[in-house]
């Protein structure tokens, strides 16, 4: 066995296929695919829950109506494009901006760098953006970059993290899960599958993220007042990142070496839990059960495989929806300031028959 510049194990072809599909450190996904890849586009699309509370229009907003077929719209996204749910997002809000015929269609990547979003979207605006879509790195710091676009009544719809600003007044609408609810949905798939009894290792997600926050709360509570048999032995960081999540759960198995189950908030961080199980020489699945929140094909593969327990969907198609709402805004519709999606969820009964809506 191979090992990388950082000791890792680099795993031969014959390991990886050894594996039954594992998603494994070093090895490559042969792109296999199943029946259940041809589920329509249709049920993998996100749907909103019917709006309640809030809303904002264009006269509340004070912004000028715009054609989207005439107009220039600039989208920020906040993370390096190496994980699949920035992937799919960004591809999402690219295809449906071709689909409705946006004249000027601008993105950026701000590789995970707070300062370097505030200059996208300042550029966005120096390039002639009548309209953001802005996925938010943090829930705090954007706020000179949400000025300059309020001086200039820009219309900013933000994705996926919510903003901690006032919505129509710094920014027009919200879209996005529920992420309390998600950590609540994976503290109720953990106290099912592990029947009720469990000592728990949290993998946590950036600091100072407000879907770590949510994804956090969510799962602690649930488990508090549904699981009084569970005992969250730990809780440490893994950055939404895959190898962070394999070498945490390295550091987590030597410590408490009687840990059966891991809830990881993003499924990154969960395939690299699996990776560092199997190195300790454990069963992933089996000896140690894994839940996460986001519903990339990867992870939910392995549920297939026997090699992973639930999934929690956070859908990142956000195009449709996202340009559906700047339509209904620019027709003078009131929208909702916090528009939540309705997320699916996968476990060792569904995971077959939907694969194909993972992304």
């Amino acid at each position: 066995m191979k090992m990388n510049r950082k000791g890792r194990a680099l795993f031969s072809a014959a390991a990886c296929a050894a594996a039954v599909g594992l998603a494994l450190t070093g090895c490559t996904n042969t792109g296999t695919s199943t029946a259940a890849d041809t589920t329509s586009a249709t049920e993998a699309a996100q749907t909103a829950a019917p709006v309640s509370g809030p809303t904002c229009s264009l006269a509340d907003y004070k912004g000028e109506k715009i054609d989207l077929t005439q107009a220039t719209v600039g989208f920020s996204q906040s993370e390096k494009e190496d994980n699949p749910f920035r992937i799919a997002e960004t591809q999402s809000i690219t295809d449906e901006a071709a689909k409705i015929g946006v004249k000027k269609f601008i993105k950026t990547n701000a590789q995970s760098t707070l300062s370097k979003q505030i200059s996208d979207i300042n550029d966005l605006i120096s390039q002639g953006a009548q309209i953001l879509i802005v996925a938010p790195l943090n829930s705090d710091g954007l706020e000179p970059a949400l000025k300059a676009a309020r001086d200039k009544n820009i219309p900013v719809i933000t994705i996926d993290r919510k903003l901690n600003a006032t919505a129509c007044t710094d920014y027009v609408s919200f879209l996005g899960s529920n992420f309390v609810e998600q950590g609540k949905r994976a503290a109720d798939q953990l106290i099912a599958g592990t029947g009720g009894t469990a000592k728990v290792a949290v993998l946590l997600g950036s600091s100072g993220n407000g879907v770590t926050t949510d994804r956090t709360s969510g799962f602690v509570d649930e488990i508090k007042a549904a699981g009084p048999n569970i005992t969250v032995v730990a809780q440490q960081t893994g950055d939404f990142a895959r190898d962070k999540g394999q070498s945490v759960t390295e550091q987590l198995l030597q410590s408490n070496p009687d840990i059966t189950a891991i809830y990881a908030e993003n499924d990154e961080m969960g395939l690299g839990a699996q990776a560092a199980i199997i190195a300790a020489g454990k069963v992933p699945g089996k000896d140690i059960q894994i839940y996460s929140i986001d519903g990339t094909k990867n992870a939910v593969e392995q549920i297939v495989a026997g090699a992973y327990n639930g999934v929690i969907e956070s859908n990142p198609r956000f195009g449709p929806l996202a340009f559906s709402t700047i339509q209904d805004f620019m027709n003078g519709t009131a929208v909702g300031q916090d528009i939540i999606i309705q997320d699916s969820e996968y476990d060792p009964a569904n995971a077959q028959a939907k694969v194909g809506s993972a992304f």
